[in-house]
């Protein structure tokens, strides 16, 4: 079994402020998507991670992540960077090209957002512990806390749909490769990965997500992020 985690970091991330690529903004001196990779690795089972970075800066995106260093990441295990596309969906496509070209090998595909930099460790390995015991999808989420509405498009309610069966859905994503390659080449259109599979018509599980692992979208997110470093003494 091996397993590939795909990261697609090319967005710039205009709500953080930085003038940066989103995935470069640092929290306590790290930079989002060396947290970020540091997790996928140190779960133990990832053997590669490839980054799809915006195509003016692969290079510093290179040099950034060459200094990653995981205690647990299995031997053999590299950080490849290619360049990323307009949108999300063209960043996953191009690095899932690279990982299944240069490793041709690989099973077992992860999606993972820069933006989620403490997701654990732990996480990670349940999702790919459930696409390894035979299951073709799977997210982590979480039990949504808010009440939620269904509006029209003046803004009027018309349902308040019952959140017991809603989730807040995280990742790493994880998919069988073949399965995960099909749904980008059928050319249906989804927020996220497991969105494309759905409407394939493959049943998508889920696991235990962890409230670490909140995205990093906005300045509030990462005052929030910076805190928690704070508290715990820098440990994500």
């Amino acid at each position: 079994m091996s397993v590939v985690a795909l990261v697609p970091a090319a967005g710039r991330g205009e709500r953080l402020g930085y003038g940066m690529p989103k995935a470069l903004v640092p929290v306590d001196g790290v930079p989002l998507l060396v947290r970020a990779v540091r997790g996928l690795l140190d779960s133990g089972c990832v053997q590669h991670v490839v980054i799809a970075a915006p195509p003016s800066d692969v290079d510093v995106v290179r040099d950034i992540v060459n200094t990653v260093t995981a205690p647990s990441a299995p031997a053999g295990g590299a950080v490849h960077v290619v360049a990323g596309g307009a949108e999300r969906s063209d960043s996953v496509r191009l690095a899932l090209a690279h990982a299944l070209s240069e490793m041709p090998d690989t099973t077992i595909v992860l999606v993972h957002d820069a933006a989620r930099a403490f997701t654990p460790p732990s996480v990670v390995k349940a999702v790919v512990d459930a696409v390894a015991a035979g299951n073709p999808a799977v997210i982590p989420v979480l039990p949504l806390a808010d009440t939620v509405k269904q509006v029209d498009d003046d803004g009027v309610v018309v349902a308040t749909p019952d959140r017991a069966s809603l989730r807040i859905v995280q990742t790493p994503q994880g998919f069988d490769a073949a399965v995960l390659l099909r749904a980008h080449r059928s050319g249906l259109h989804a927020t996220d990965d497991a969105g494309l599979v759905e409407r394939l018509g493959v049943p998508v599980v889920t696991v235990a997500g962890h409230q670490d692992a909140m995205k990093i979208t906005t300045k509030f997110d990462l005052a929030v992020a910076e805190a928690v470093l704070a508290k715990t003494g820098g440990a994500p």
